[in-house]
């Protein structure tokens, strides 16, 4: 074979590799993210920065935006009296003093509760008795807040506007709370395309179309936000348990003889491959744009669950053209273990660790974002 010949084969298959992988990489998952306005890896601060600050108070979602998270995350609910707000339990006796300001209503759930009578209540101190080490004086009497003003908030630093990653919590309690939600995005420019002349300078906020990520664990819910709002991204939400992704064991936590769930839960596995495909098929076919799977921690602890973000698993939610955005990690070490297998965002409480591990670091440390809004 002529040494001209075997050097033009030679060039011809360099450039045809490189086209292959040009090919790859354009219609990857940084593409995928890139063409819907979605920073790659994502940064989606779990409850606000919610390791520093009590979650979902304006402490943790200020502290958050300022540091530079992309997202601001939260748990949908609706009052008794139709006003969305931020919660992530039905019930609450956990992160308020419901118990001594309506003691005979304890235990009912905060959507029979009116916005005014949820505004009563205390959402901070009990982060101060929990946590002593990060308590502050100024996080006695943090409010429960509406999505107005956590809109309010991701509007509120001119240098930085972070997007909204919001979930419809249990949607079955909230009929219509989809349409609900997509009323007030409309009322608050949020659902304008970034470049519409409507959409005025300062309601472009986020990453222009990635600005709202709406996120459900709900089938009948991701059906309905996609009805209401075919032009906003969706991700399903994925565990293994009742509801979800059938496990392989049928045994219970109680049955188990594990001493904490983190462990239990960290044994859990889809009942099979094709379980698992099931579930990432269906995320596509209603129109989401990924999926939210959970991850089991190295360290253990209450947001272990099963490790969902398995390269394997990864490769074929990418295979499908969906994103993967994992919950909820909070250590260098699970950043990287998920990174390596493949995902393409990640849920954190610890926005500040995050940003500094895909070396994003904040302007500040996290004691002087804190002061400088006033905590």
């Amino acid at each position: 074979m002529p040494a001209t010949f075997t050097k033009s084969a030679l060039l011809l298959s360099v450039l045809l590799g490189f086209g292959q992988a040009q090919a790859v990489s354009e219609t990857g998952p940084e593409a995928l993210a890139t063409g819907l306005g979605i920073p790659h890896p994502a940064v989606i601060a779990h409850r606000g920065a919610s390791f520093d600050a009590p979650e979902s108070t304006a402490a943790a979602y200020k502290l958050a935006r300022d540091l530079g998270a992309d997202y601001l995350e939260m748990d949908l609910q609706r009052s008794k009296d139709g006003v969305l707000f931020a919660l992530h339990d039905n019930n609450l006796q956990r992160t308020t003093d419901v118990a001594s300001k309506f003691p005979e209503r304890k235990d009912s759930p905060a959507t029979a509760f009116t916005m005014a009578e949820l505004k009563t209540l205390d959402a901070g101190s009990w982060f101060n008795s929990a946590y002593p080490d990060r308590a502050r004086p100024s996080y006695a009497g943090l409010k429960i807040l509406t999505l107005d003003e956590i809109i309010d908030i991701a509007q509120g630093n001119p240098l930085h506007k972070p997007g909204l990653y919001i979930e419809t919590k249990e949607a079955k309690q909230f009929p219509g709370i989809e349409h609900d939600l997509k009323e007030k995005l409309q009322d608050r420019g949020w659902l304008s395309p970034a470049d519409s002349k409507q959409s005025k300078s300062e309601l472009a906020v986020g990453q222009g179309p990635g600005k709202v990520i709406l996120q459900t664990f709900e089938k009948s819910s991701l059906e309905l936000l996609e009805k209401e709002m075919p032009q906003v991204p969706k991700i399903l939400l994925l565990w293994v348990g009742e509801g979800n992704i059938e496990p392989d064991s049928k045994v219970t936590f109680a049955e188990s003889g594990e001493k904490d769930k983190a462990a239990y839960y960290a044994k859990q596995q889809p009942k099979d491959k094709a379980e698992f495909q099931r579930w990432v098929d269906y995320a596509k076919a209603q129109g989401a744009i990924g999926t939210g799977p959970s991850a089991a921690l190295t360290r253990g602890g209450d947001q272990s669950y099963a490790d969902l973000v398995q390269p394997w698993m990864n490769q074929y939610t990418h295979d499908q053209g969906l994103l993967v955005h994992v919950y909820t990690l909070d250590d260098a070490v699970d950043y990287q273990k998920v990174m390596d297998a493949g995902v393409d965002g990640v849920f954190t409480n610890r926005a500040s660790e995050l940003l500094k591990f895909y070396k994003r670091p904040a302007v500040a440390s996290v004691d002087q974002v804190l002061k400088n809004n006033g905590y």
